[in-house]
């Protein structure tokens, strides 16, 4: 079987994640005027009080050892035992306190409680289950947003849990955009699936990140694939009674990074590890392996997030030159730059490698700005789905049989954008198809001679190994004018490490890119 043939295979095997496919809405609606002096709790107490048992008492390290009463000398030393405590793990994930104190009476004592309290031990009893399945050694914390530091190297993520109605203030949201940008993680459950919070959660949210909207996961996406391989959930109900369905996560993309995750299903009281006759959770086992991909996505994705905090720029360098390139990315309704620094090193790399005497200039562009006719490249990327109007079917259809070029790649070899981008393309060019470059095409020769190419080992681990560029195309009267790459490239012109992209390393990465901008100028 030829490599392009196993590709294909391992291709349509990925797609059945993607049977089933959705989308939410944007979640919620702006919150009005909020109190000080950092949070306004719900008056409505609608949710139960008491989830699971509080966590076990810390156990106490004790060491013997000799001492000495105070009597006077000469005495027989004693032994007394005196506690010792053994250096703590690292901090992982920190709850946050939530909820307004409210008193309760429990075998005649008054007991303290706030809401998020109502499954005490559950992120510690989760970090304790993974900690032995994946053989690393992180603990939970519990925080406040008054003495948070909202600096993700103290702590890489927090977790929201409840079920009551509750607002953040500006300066919180503020620090909580900034934490997220800066590389952190938001973790959200609604406890016992209780609507009241997940209102207010998705309020906040769309208040803290305003003009992105949370939306469904797909179940293509690294968090459902992680470390476990989930396909659909097991759910349960109040009544007892249990279902199927598809993950029900939602997020907020950062780059190519999820800094908001949410269940409006439970997982807490799973990872807590009991159970009670109310609500919507996904079953105990299955939200502990939820909660192991969780744990996984934070951490293998936690410096990648910290690298997207700070964009690069190419500067143009003052050489003279003969006239100027515009690598021109086209804006799409989508998720259309999540490499924010890929074009500028791929620009600089080209500049640097070649001996094309031009000044490379980055534009982003939109297909209904007649200006964009003029440009010789346009480039598109993205993870998720998009579609093109009328008026941009029809410009750019024009633009492309005028003699333009259109490069794509799907970012982190998403299925979703690939699917959507053969769609879209399909309408632009009705009569044509992509098919693949064979090796002997000039894009593969006209700077550097690419014959051979490393993937990324998740390319390796679902296409099998192989080493051939996959790059399809679309030529118009024997002139190519679409090229397109199902395998991610702007991951490896970032030049930092994508732990789960399916794409193309970062020297062909690299090569490629650099190829094209050629193959665009002398052609």
């Amino acid at each position: 079987m030829s490599s392009s043939d196993k590709i294909h295979k391992a291709g349509l095997s990925r797609r059945k994640f993607l049977e089933k496919m959705g989308r939410t809405a944007a979640a919620g609606s702006a919150v009005g005027s909020v109190g000080v002096p950092s949070l306004v709790w719900g008056q409505e107490n609608s949710g139960p009080i008491d989830c699971g048992p509080p966590p076990k008492a810390k156990p106490q390290h004790r060491t013997g050892g000799e001492s000495f009463v105070p009597l006077p000398l000469p005495v027989t030393p004693l032994r007394r035992s005196e506690k010792k405590k053994p250096p703590s793990p690292p901090a992982l994930i920190g709850k946050m306190s939530m909820g307004p104190v409210r008193w309760i009476t429990r075998e005649g004592k008054r007991i303290k409680y706030r809401d998020w309290m109502t499954d005490p031990a559950d992120v510690g009893t989760l970090l304790k289950w993974t900690n032995q399945k994946l053989g690393i050694n992180y603990r939970a914390v519990e925080s406040d947003f008054a003495h948070f530091s909202y600096d993700p190297r103290e702590l890489p993520a927090i977790l929201f849990a409840g079920h009551n109605k509750f607002s953040l203030n500006d300066e919180v949201r503020q620090r909580l955009n900034r934490y997220v940008l800066d590389g952190g993680t938001i973790l959200a459950d609604a406890c016992c699936g209780w609507n009241d919070f997940a209102e207010s959660f998705r309020k906040e949210i769309e208040l803290i990140f305003p003009g992105r909207p949370m939306r469904k996961m797909l179940p293509e996406e690294p968090v459902f694939s992680s470390y476990y391989k989930l396909g659909n959930l097991t759910y349960k109900k109040g009544d007892g009674t249990t279902y199927s369905d598809e993950p029900c996560l939602e997020s907020i993309d950062f780059g190519c990074r999820s800094g908001v995750i949410f269940s409006p299903a439970d997982l807490t009281c799973g990872w807590d590890g009991h159970e009670h006759p109310r609500g919507l959770r996904v079953v105990i086992e299955e939200a502990r392996q939820v909660g192991a991909n969780l744990v996984t996505y934070i951490l293998g994705s936690f410096q990648l997030g910290q690298f997207l905090s700070s964009t690069k720029v190419y500067h143009e360098q003052s050489a003279p030159s003969r006239d100027d390139f515009v690598f021109a990315q086209l804006k799409h309704e989508g998720d259309w730059d999540p490499d924010p620094s890929a074009v500028h090193n791929l620009l600089k790399h080209a500049r640097d490698n070649s001996t094309l005497e031009v000044k490379f200039k980055r534009k982003d562009v939109s297909l209904k700005d007649p200006k964009t006719a003029t440009y010789p490249l346009l480039y598109m990327t993205g993870h998720h789905e998009f579609h093109w109007d009328e008026e941009e079917v029809g410009r750019l259809q024009r633009y492309l049989k005028a003699g333009g070029i259109l490069f794509a790649d799907s970012c982190c070899g998403r299925m979703a954008f690939d699917m959507a981008f053969r769609r879209e393309i399909g309408k632009v060019l009705p009569e044509s198809k992509l098919q693949r470059l064979p090796a002997d095409h000039p894009v593969y020769h006209c700077h550097y001679d690419i014959k051979r190419v490393d993937y990324t080992p998740r390319v390796r681990e679902d296409f099998g190994p192989f080493d051939t560029p996959e790059l399809e195309g679309i030529s118009i009267d024997g002139k190519l004018a679409v090229l397109y790459s199902k395998f991610d490239l702007g991951n490896g012109w970032e030049q930092f490490p994508h732990p789960y992209s399916y794409g193309l390393k970062d020297g062909p990465a690299l090569q490629i890119g650099t190829n094209v901008i050629v193959y665009a100028i002398t052609h």
